[in-house]
C-alpha cells in the first residue's frame, strides 16, 4: 500500500500491531451495594406516611413518582410502580431483584410504598 507523506516522499504504511488491550486502571469504577435504609415492616417509624400509604397509597406512590424525578402518572401506567421501585433500587445500588420489588408491591402495597417513600426522605 502506498501513500504520499507530508514531506511528499512516497513510502510504504506501516502497521503496527497491538500487543496490549487497554486495562482498568487501580482506580476503576466501584459500586458498593447497599441495603433499604429501613425494613419493608418499618412503617409506624413515619406516621404521617404510615397513615398515607394505608388510606391513600395511589396519592402517596404519585408523590414518590415526582420526588423521584418521574411523571406523577407513571403509578397509574401498568408496572408502573414495579419500574420505580426497580428504578429506585438501580439508582441507590440496593440489594434485590425484580422478583423482590413484585413480591413487595403485590403482597404489601402499602408498606413497599412507605419504604420507597422514607428511602427517598433519607437520601435527599
Amino acid at each position: 500500500m502506498q501513500f504520499e507523506m507530508h514531506d511528499n516522499v512516497k513510502g510504504k504504511a506501516m502497521s503496527y500491531p497491538v500487543t496490549s488491550q487497554p486495562q482498568c486502571a487501580t482506580s476503576c469504577y466501584q459500586t458498593q451495594i447497599s441495603d433499604w435504609h429501613t425494613g419493608l415492616t418499618d412503617c409506624c417509624n413515619d406516621m404521617p406516611l404510615c397513615l398515607c400509604g394505608t388510606f391513600a397509597p395511589l396519592c402517596l406512590a404519585c408523590r414518590i413518582s415526582d420526588d423521584f424525578g418521574e411523571c406523577c402518572c407513571t403509578p397509574y401506567l401498568p408496572g408502573g410502580l414495579h419500574s420505580l421501585r426497580t428504578g429506585m433500587r438501580e439508582r441507590y445500588r440496593i440489594q434485590g431483584s425484580i422478583g423482590h420489588d413484585w413480591a413487595a408491591l403485590t403482597f404489601c402495597l402499602p408498606c413497599s410504598l412507605c419504604q420507597m417513600a422514607r428511602e427517598l426522605k433519607i437520601r435527599e
